[in-house]
């Protein structure tokens, strides 16, 4: 009958491809109709049009956030070859969608408490009840969604207050991100990010950390990542994960200290989704290959620093 385990591991590796086949044929490309933008004209166009789109924050050296540049200001490539930015727009209107993904695991016992009062004072502050969203998630043995996307701040707080640690150990950070992106993030339009809670550990899951930065990159989600570990068991591995899932997809990577608590660190979160550009360009070869495609994104004064996502998956 052969070996099990082999028989096992092969399923799972099947139904990753089959679900990535899935997002593919039902996303909503990263090739985004060009009238989701306006210039500074203010100028429309022809929603025929298919742009790639990315939203980027800007800083010096200190740290501020440069909010006044213009479309002048940037220089954009793709694989290497210059492209010609032909959408954008400061401080972006578009709505925003927010993912809480929460690690209730056994080693955040200590920290749940200062997580959960934290994430209200944010979420109560960033969404705007007109046009944004959330949804909050958890992950530890396994992965459930307490609430689904809502602009409902009394839903959203009922949903932290459910969060529980629970009896047994286990850590699906890595399934926990593939299935918000898979499940809820791809259907949606407009600027999209997980606030990500963890100690960046993943333990018993059967999601690689490729696979799960890859489902997000395919929902044109960031990852602002806050390293909350308990000061016992922090060590470097869970803070690399954590800034790698943060700088591959275009978002920043925080850790908790005493000197910057996670009120001040959503604070931060909160400014720079305030404060982001919008960019948008069409490619100057077409590709439908579903490849990843590397997108560099720079300002011509080079003293200033660009978070924006490395690339996207070619449709």
């Amino acid at each position: 009958m052969g070996n099990p385990f082999a028989v096992q591991r092969f399923a799972l590796v099947m139904g990753d491809l089959v679900q990535l086949q899935a997002m593919e044929l039902s996303r909503r490309s990263v090739l985004l109709s060009a009238w989701f933008f306006r210039d500074e004209q203010n100028s429309t166009f022809s929603s025929e049009v298919k742009v790639v789109t990315l939203f980027a924050t800007v800083r010096n050296s200190d740290g501020r956030i440069i909010s006044n540049l213009s479309k002048e200001d940037f220089s954009l490539e793709e694989e290497g070859r210059p492209q010609t930015i032909r959408y954008f727009a400061r401080e972006s209107d578009l709505p925003l969608t927010i993912g809480l993904l929460v690690d209730t695991s056994r080693s955040q016992l200590r920290v749940l408490e200062t997580e959960r009062q934290a994430s209200y004072k944010f979420l109560d502050k960033v969404l705007r009840p007109d046009r944004d969203q959330a949804f909050i998630a958890h992950f530890d043995v396994g992965f459930g969604v307490l609430q689904g996307l809502t602009s409902s701040r009394q839903e959203l707080a009922s949903a932290l207050g459910r969060l529980r640690i629970p009896t047994f150990s286990g850590t699906l950070l890595y399934t926990g991100l593939k299935r918000s992106s898979a499940d809820i993030m791809q259907g949606q339009g407009g600027r999209k990010a997980f606030i990500l809670l963890s100690d960046g550990f993943d333990y018993r899951g059967r999601t690689s950390i490729g696979t799960a930065i890859e489902y997000t990159q395919r929902a044109d989600t960031i990852i602002f990542s806050i390293l909350f570990a308990d000061p016992r068991t922090r060590n470097r591995l869970g803070s690399e994960v954590m800034q790698r899932l943060a700088r591959e997809t275009g978002g920043r990577y925080f850790e908790i200290s005493g000197g910057d608590p996670i009120d001040g660190i959503f604070s931060q979160i909160d400014d720079e989704l305030r404060h982001q550009y919008s960019l948008g360009y069409t490619p100057d070869r077409a590709d439908s290959s579903g490849t990843f495609r590397k997108i560099r994104l720079l300002t011509k004064d080079r003293g200033l620093l660009v978070q924006a996502r490395a690339g996207y998956y070619a449709n």
